[in-house]
């Protein structure tokens, strides 16, 4: 049975895959240009190009295809569960796990262990390799997620993240001493323009969609500082550009820090430390934290004794 999404268009000029892409933050962007493609999105009853310029007052219907089949396998890999009921669970993902399977990554990852842990009770929104994923954190970053047991906790918690409702607060070692006590990064985030797997700070980029990172600083080390931040957005790799573009890249980061890595960190030192959200079916709101890691806690004490 296929799902449908009512997406109204508040201001003129909007093209159809920039508006779906905002709007259906729970899909890749990749996902939703098929969606168009396939004839799944229409206005007035007719399919609409992606480059189609929409008005105030038009309504986009888009219909999720029936979830295929199941092809990722489940595997006995042991998860960490902060807490969990029968519409969601929330989870603390360790440093160097993939969340959902990729080229490269056929098992091993997230989905692979929640498949085993909850069986056919996961949502279907997200297609087959990405199961209960309503958002995702790097494979080198370690921490909170939570994860979707049906589509109605899955649409309410995509829905939350959209209107950013959704508390993401990570803690970080960045490389250098920030003068300032907090501040916040503003700043449009796109694909590389010559490096596709990577994201880039374009401000003069129409394509480049808006994100935004607050940062607090926790202590200050020679050469090194540690950061509590928080997302308003929840752009891929968004604090790790976000800082580089400061000048003050996430410590070991093998993508946006220098050339010569902290290879004993191995990736990037930041921990989605506390996930906030209202919970779909109850309406109350829930916290979660979860403590600093041995990694990270480790380069902290080695930062002291310089």
């Amino acid at each position: 049975m296929s799902l449908q999404r009512r997406i109204p268009v508040e201001e003129p000029g909007q093209r159809v895959d920039k508006l779906l892409s905002a709007a259906l933050e729970d899909l890749t962007r990749s996902a939703v240009q098929n969606l168009i493609q396939e004839g799944c999105v229409t206005c007035g009853g007719k399919p609409v190009s992606k480059s189609a310029k929409l008005k105030p007052g038009d309504l986009l219907i888009v219909e999720l295809p029936e979830v295929r089949p199941l092809e990722v396998l489940p595997e006995a890999i042991p998860l960490d569960i902060v807490y969990e009921d029968s519409d969601l669970l929330v989870v603390n993902k360790p440093k160097g796990m993939v969340v959902h399977p990729a080229p490269g990554h056929p098992g091993g990852t997230l989905v692979n262990a929640l498949l085993y842990h909850c069986g056919g009770s996961l949502s279907g929104i997200n297609g087959v390799a990405r199961p209960g994923i309503v958002h995702r954190i790097d494979k080198d970053t370690s921490g909170l997620l939570i994860v979707a047991k049906n589509d109605f906790s899955h649409n309410h918690l995509a829905q939350q993240i959209q209107a950013h409702s959704f508390t993401r607060e990570y803690s970080a070692v960045v490389y250098g001493t920030f003068k300032e006590d907090s501040g916040t990064v503003d700043q449009p985030l796109g694909r590389h323009p010559t490096d596709r797997k990577k994201m880039a700070v374009l401000p003069q980029s129409p394509s480049a969609r808006r994100a935004v990172t607050h940062f607090w600083v926790v202590q200050r080390f020679q050469g090194f500082t540690q950061l509590r931040l928080r997302l308003e957005t929840g752009r891929t790799h968004q604090i790790r550009v976000h800082m580089a573009f400061l000048g003050h890249p996430v410590a070991g980061d093998p993508v946006y820090g220098p050339k010569k890595v902290i290879t004993s960190l191995e990736g990037q030192c930041l921990h989605a430390g506390k996930i906030g959200f209202v919970h779909p079916r109850t309406g109350e709101y829930l916290e979660f934290e979860a403590p600093l890691p041995p990694y990270f806690t480790a380069f902290l004490r080695k930062l002291k004794e310089v």
